[in-house]
């Protein structure tokens, strides 16, 4: 098994559960409701993509490949672009950072791609 994609991911669900309950509790009087909601969106994002690293750790327990080791690192390059991108967002209102979101979204697609052909060969 690679514990490195392992711990990847149960860090980020960790991290995405705190979050989730810093937005639910911490921001709902602090910021407006659809940046509450772009907030609520990268938790989301990002504890889906969390299972997905946990899923990757235990794919390479069964099979090895490069195409499986990119999609690990895909998926974290995606949490961190995506999710961080749509958090300081929602925290500062700056807009900058939403052009940073969909470079983390295909991040997310590249990762999934690679377990596609992964699985197909």
């Amino acid at each position: 098994m690679d514990k490195t994609f392992l711990l990847a991911g149960a860090i980020a669900a960790f991290l995405g559960v705190a979050f989730g309950a810093f937005g639910a509790h911490g921001l709902r009087t602090r910021i407006s409701p659809d940046m509450l909601a772009v907030f609520e969106t990268g938790v989301r994002y990002q504890m889906y993509h969390a299972l997905a690293l946990l899923v990757t750790g235990l794919i390479l327990a069964r099979m090895d490949g490069w195409l499986i080791h990119l999609a690990g690192w895909a998926f974290v390059v995606g949490i961190v672009l995506f999710s961080g991108s749509l958090y300081a967002l929602a925290l500062t209102g700056t807009s900058m950072f939403g052009a940073i979101t969909p470079i983390g979204g295909v991040a997310f697609l590249l990762g999934w791609a690679c377990l596609i052909v992964a699985g197909l060969q």
